[in-house]
């Protein structure tokens, strides 16, 4: 299936959908350079000759290997002058059969298709991120056709490039870690997530954690976010969850850190901060944008005022629904604005839990009343009171819909508040 968010959709200002005729048409006619995830290309592919590699393999593998990426036929690479290809000539299943051929391993999620204007057509090859990089070209020398060779191409920039020995060695080291790690790694971010706030707590308090985690995520030589684009990701964040959450009747963490916390990132390790756990005016938060499309987020669910009595040390710890809930919806709403800020195309892993980082506590579950959004909360009597919150578990498709994003969101808030009873 084709992707819905590309470079020519982020050139354009265009929101995610399919990918249309005009749009090429005006990415050619602004002139968008070619890049590492994008190749305009005059030509139809052509079999190979004189013992030369099958451009087409080899440019698939090439987006495949450095993230993703379109191949446009029909627009002049120098110029970008839209010349179109003629639609009679077009092949389809001979191009599939050329990838199979020359690309291992397989790639099975390749989009091939036709864009047609009133006079013009355009072939697009689509091409996704893989999971299983690095993916080898295969091909014959002229002199020696009973030997074949392997190379491992990629992007550099505007043009294709082979790999040397130790970046083959570090894509196959980065394939083993996704297959095997991903949930480590989201379990890794977690544990530092409740050491700082162990650190920095006092009170007792129960806290809500969350990690998404792009299955491929961009490479640690990837360009990092500025300040400017973690502070424009935060803020639609805020705008989306809104929007995604529109029964609101609690404020989020977004809103809760405050827009001066909000809108003023500081460094970390690979990584925008956004905390306020040195001063917090309300409940303490945790926002982290990390440069491979991961992100933390942690909010108290047991904020104390001043004026309020703190729970005692055999007190169970209170845990809102309607905030858990308010959690879910900003956490994926960050999500999706990092997915979409860094092109991200890959589905993401999601992980969210209920902690209490002092050491495991009662947690009391607040509800209120026949779904009443703004009655008063309180613990059923039939509610069980855990110590221990097992983790939820959702994923998020690239680029995904408004709705997609709702059902995430309410996945992780049914599956946490579903172990206290409720």
């Amino acid at each position: 299936m084709a992707r819905v968010w590309t470079r020519l959709h982020e050139h354009l200002g265009s929101s995610p959908g399919p990918l249309t005729f005009d749009m090429v048409c005006q990415a050619a006619a602004d002139n968008l350079e070619e890049s590492d995830d994008l190749d305009w290309k005059e030509m139809l592919p052509q079999p190979p000759r004189d013992g030369r590699w099958n451009e087409l393999a080899k440019d698939v593998a090439a987006m495949a290997n450095t993230r993703n990426g379109l191949l446009i036929y029909g627009v002049q690479d120098k110029t970008t002058k839209l010349v179109g290809i003629d639609p009679q000539e077009v092949n389809r299943q001979q191009y599939a059969q050329w990838i199979r051929n020359h690309v291992q391993p397989y790639l099975p999620d390749l989009d091939i298709f036709e864009l047609a204007g009133e006079t013009k057509t355009v072939l697009v090859v689509d091409v996704p991120a893989s999971e299983m990089a690095p993916h080898f070209v295969y091909g014959t020398a002229a002199r020696d056709k009973e030997q074949q060779a392997a190379v491992v191409p990629h992007r550099d920039n505007d043009h294709t490039a082979w790999m040397a020995e130790h970046q083959v060695e570090r894509a196959y080291r980065d394939r083993f870690a996704r297959v095997g790690l991903v949930e480590e790694e989201l379990q890794r971010h977690i544990d530092f997530t409740t050491k700082t706030i162990a650190a920095h707590t006092s009170a007792p308090s129960a806290w809500f954690i969350a990690v998404s985690r792009p299955q491929r995520p961009l490479p640690r030589g990837a360009y990092p976010m500025s300040r400017d684009e973690a502070r424009e990701v935060l803020g639609n964040a805020e705008t989306r969850a809104r929007v995604l959450h529109a029964k609101a009747s609690v404020p989020g963490p977004l809103v809760g850190m405050g827009p001066e916390t909000r809108l003023n990132p500081r460094p970390g390790l690979r990584r925008w901060v956004c905390n306020n756990l040195q001063s917090p005016i309300n409940r303490e938060i945790i926002t982290e944008l990390h440069y491979d499309g991961t992100v933390v987020m942690a909010a108290n669910l047991s904020f104390i005022r001043d004026s309020e009595e703190p729970p005692g040390q055999d007190d169970a710890l209170p845990v809102s629904e309607r905030l858990v809930t308010a959690c879910c919806y900003d956490f994926i709403a960050t999500a999706q604005e990092q997915q979409r800020k860094l092109r991200l195309d890959s589905t993401l892993q999601l992980t969210a839990s209920i902690i209490s980082p002092e050491k495991p506590r009662a947690l009391a579950p607040l509800t209120s009343a026949w779904g009443d959004l703004h009655g008063r909360e309180s613990t059923p009597s039939y509610a069980r009171r855990p110590h221990h919150i097992q983790p939820a578990h959702a994923v998020l498709s690239p680029a995904a819909a408004d709705d997609e994003g709702r059902s995430s969101a309410d996945e992780l808030c049914t599956d946490l508040m579903n172990q206290f009873g409720l």
